[in-house]
């Protein structure tokens, strides 16, 4: 009866333990990637202007993902092996630099803790196949491109464009759609973005979103089709209005600050991805 009852669950339950603990160990790496590709664009900017200015290089140290190894920013401890376990390093930590007793983001086991229970459950309603594994691709890359959008209101080319060209090479088998409305998703969804993108500049001088946000909704149409569009844009539009209104009435933010829309679109990827089916025939009713 235990082994009807563990066969018959909707997912492999072993593939998505595993998962979980490798989604955390990718966390503690996504980490990484939030806080040094941002540091990387602009080291790389500046390093740029004064070699076109005939100045010397700013940043003349090897700086990516890898060197130099994570350190405190405050006394420049190099963080250690034993430290840089998952979720458990922070709580032995009690959240604080081992050498200056410096606080540490709460983020970061955040990041790690949410980025292996998404795992898990993605595992657990695709499958270990090839879906499962190009969903958690999917999902790291949304989880990086949020938290770094959400920092700087950037949102790199070196994660969306590969989130795009891996949705339609997924779909050449039609793994989530058909590789015609994977294409088409693709190009609706950047132009889609870019035609809104300068109405709303021609009509009040201003930039109401960045280039970035047309190639993460293309990315997302690579993975989901065109018909998913309305649904995420519709999503993300109502969530991003509702906490940017929330943000200026509860903390005081100005108007004219910018709101990242980046996670907003990530999260009503995310949904998409796990409820397109639900959405689409939602959607359709409506119409009908």
């Amino acid at each position: 009866m235990q082994d009807w009852l563990f066969l018959s669950l909707p997912g492999n339950a072993l593939g998505s333990a595993f998962a979980g603990i490798i989604g955390l160990l990718i966390g503690s790496f996504l980490n990484v990637v939030i806080y040094r590709v941002p540091k990387m664009m602009q080291r790389e900017s500046d390093n740029y202007v004064a070699v076109e200015s005939g100045k010397p290089l700013p940043h003349d140290d090897r700086f990516n993902l890898m060197v130099p190894r994570s350190a405190c920013p405050k006394c420049g401890h190099a963080i250690s092996a034993i430290e840089n376990i998952p979720v458990l390093s922070y709580l032995a930590l009690r959240g604080k630099c081992r050498q200056c007793k410096t606080p540490i983001s709460i983020r970061y086991p955040l990041v790690e803790l949410f980025t292996g229970l998404l795992s898990a459950a993605l595992v657990w309603h695709f499958g270990a196949g090839l879906a499962g594994m190009a969903t958690l691709v999917f999902a790291w890359l949304l989880i990086a491109m949020s938290c770094i959008d959400a920092d700087t209101q950037l949102l790199p080319d070196d994660l969306t464009y590969p989130l795009l060209w891996c949705g339609l090479l997924v779909n050449l088998n039609a793994t989530f759609v058909p590789l015609d409305e994977a294409v088409i998703g693709a190009a609706l969804g950047y132009v889609s973005l870019w035609t809104i993108y300068w109405a709303f500049k021609l009509l009040t001088g201003k930039e109401g979103m960045g280039y970035g946000d047309f190639k993460l909704l293309a990315a997302l149409g690579a993975w989901m089709g065109w018909k998913m569009l309305p649904a995420i844009v519709l999503m993300s539009s109502v969530v991003g209005a509702v906490v940017g209104i929330a943000l200026i009435v509860f903390s005081k933010r100005g108007r004219d600050n910018p709101i990242p829309f980046g996670p907003y679109l990530a999260a009503a990827g995310m949904i998409s991805l796990l409820f397109g089916d639900m959405l689409t025939r939602g959607y359709q009713h409506l119409l009908s």
